[in-house]
């Protein structure tokens, strides 16, 4: 009864605002391009309708485009914020916002058009060399008991098991990254698997190119995803001199006209897989920006991991479903994929990864869970601040329960308009008792969460709602407090670089200011 009644008003409103249209249209007939067109005594009723329909066609079009998607958006059951969002485009741009929400607003075949990307772990394990159980995680020592909540959610919603024998190594930007990377694509002898949001024809995407080709051509097979999107850029010679070398290089979900409906859903991922021994993931794309050769940004703070043992078994596992959804081709999951290693030294890692192909949301859930069991400190560092209700109630309640919790943001945006929708939350935040930074030094782009000094995540995800909701991402969520102290270093070495933002300076912001903020915020369901 509820949901038909708001149904009910939607269409009224719609009603009303076709009326309002059409007296604007009636009292500035000179914006009509169709306004010669009168009645004659003579003209026969078809004509008459013709002409109506003709002269008023902008209010028509607006007043079907407000019932038909108003319908579409209620019987979605979408997220109330989400719904306000796009009734706000709509109404501001009638015609313009009926054509983009039919390419990039609908979710209803999301779950249709990426069920065959869902892991299916269970089916894989015989393959792996793992000497204990993935499955039972109570017999992983020592973890806490709010930590086995989190290895439990995990494991049973999102068939993603600990891994117990793992060695980490956090590579703290550009340089140190690509040094790494690149160093251990050169020694690769069996396989290279790379997945990356944005390649560049650059520099450093000449150098990666140049590894890759030479691979290629001694015999090792070279498997590249690039997001379609993301790597839109990317010159099609730069593709073709990989392809001619051996490289199998293919386009995420390309942006195709008229197919636009998948540019909505995107493969944010960042994955690097040597042999199925070594795996990268972490928050650098590939280009000369994340070294800081970007005038508009100078210098670049990111964060990378390298990881060997268990873990990378399961970076494997979701480089070959990407591949498979990409290319509708499977590569058989044999061993050679997931050889045995030599790392016997205990370190727990958990690889979580998120996307449209689940109505879970499992990264969303990671870093809920994460700041809600927190008891001390909840460090956060993320370029963009954008976070749905549940996130922002969990930030908030934790700082309100004596939690000290440090959000981390760029002073220096990349995307103006999600800047301005970030900003929009910080005053709640801080009056909460949520103590945000501003990075002054250059941009930061890193994602990572660090709680109590003992679990850490690092990954993709941004902590926005396109990449809780719309994003294929991937984060590494590591239960060791020496890692969580070296993360914790880089910290608070940026925060030497920052500025905490004040509650008076927040309030006493221009009227300018707070106006584009909160129409930037109307929008954030959408950023």
């Amino acid at each position: 009864m509820k949901s038909k009644l708001i149904f009910f008003l939607i269409l009224l409103a719609g009603f009303i605002l076709g009326i309002y249209y059409h007296f604007l249209l009636e009292e500035l007939s000179e914006w009509s391009l169709f306004t010669t067109i009168t009645f004659r005594e003579e003209a026969s009723p078809l004509w008459k309708v013709s002409s109506y329909i003709l002269t008023h066609l902008f209010t028509i079009l607006f007043t079907l485009s407000v019932i038909f998607i108003a319908s579409i958006i209620v019987l979605e059951n979408r997220n109330p914020s989400r719904t306000v969002a796009w009734l706000v485009i709509l109404t501001i741009f009638p015609i313009i916002g009926f054509v983009f929400y039919i390419f990039v607003g609908r979710n209803i075949r999301k779950r249709r058009r990426y069920k065959d990307k869902t892991i299916n772990l269970n089916e894989l394990h015989q393959l792996f060399n793992i000497p204990y159980d993935v499955t039972d995680y109570q017999t992983l020592q020592p973890i806490s008991s709010k930590q086995e909540r989190l290895v439990h959610l995990l494991l049973h919603n999102a068939s993603l098991p600990m891994t117990q024998l793992n060695q980490v190594e956090i590579l703290t930007n550009g340089e140190a990254t690509f040094e790494k990377m690149f160093e251990e694509l050169r020694r690769a002898e069996h396989h290279i698997h790379f997945i990356t949001f944005i390649l560049r024809n650059d520099q450093v995407g000449n150098e990666l190119k140049k590894i890759l080709i030479e691979k290629a051509k001694q015999g090792i097979k070279v498997r590249m995803i690039i997001d379609g999107l993301g790597s839109r850029q990317l010159s099609r010679s730069y593709k073709q001199e990989l392809k001619e070398a051996g490289v199998e290089l293919v386009s995420f979900s390309p942006i195709l006209f008229p197919y636009l409906r998948k540019i909505n859903y995107r493969n944010h991922r960042k994955i690097t897989i040597i042999d199925g021994e070594v795996g990268f993931l972490g928050g650098l794309n590939v280009g000369d920006e994340y070294l800081g050769l970007n005038e508009k940004f100078g210098f670049w703070r990111d964060t990378h991991m390298m990881v060997k043992g268990d873990a990378v078994y399961f970076l494997q596992l979701i480089f070959l479903h990407d591949w498979r959804f990409s290319t509708d081709q499977i590569v058989r999951p044999e061993p050679c994929y997931f050889p045995k290693h030599e790392i016997k030294q205990p370190l727990h890692v958990q690889i979580a990864a998120s996307g449209p192909d689940s109505d879970w949301e499992y990264i969303l859930k990671v870093y809920f869970s994460l700041i809600t069991q927190a008891k001390k400190t909840v460090y956060i560092t993320t370029p963009y601040l954008i976070p749905d209700d549940s996130i922002a109630m969990a930030l908030k309640t934790a700082a309100l329960s004596g939690v000290d919790v440090r959000i981390l943001v760029p002073g220096i945006p990349d995307h103006v308009v999600v800047h301005w929708a970030s900003r929009s939350y910080y005053r709640e935040l801080i009056e909460a008792g949520v103590k945000i930074y501003s990075y002054l030094k250059g941009f930061i782009h890193a994602k990572i969460i660090i709680v109590d000094g003992q679990v850490v995540t690092i990954g993709t995800a941004n902590f926005d709602i396109r990449s809780f909701h719309h994003n294929f991402e991937v984060s590494g969520v590591i239960y060791d407090p020496k890692v969580a102290d070296r993360l914790s270093q880089d910290f608070f070495e940026d925060l030497s670089y920052s500025e905490q933002l004040d509650l008076d300076q927040i309030v006493n912001r221009p009227i300018g200011e707070k106006a584009r903020e909160s129409i930037a915020r109307l929008m954030s369901p959408l950023l």
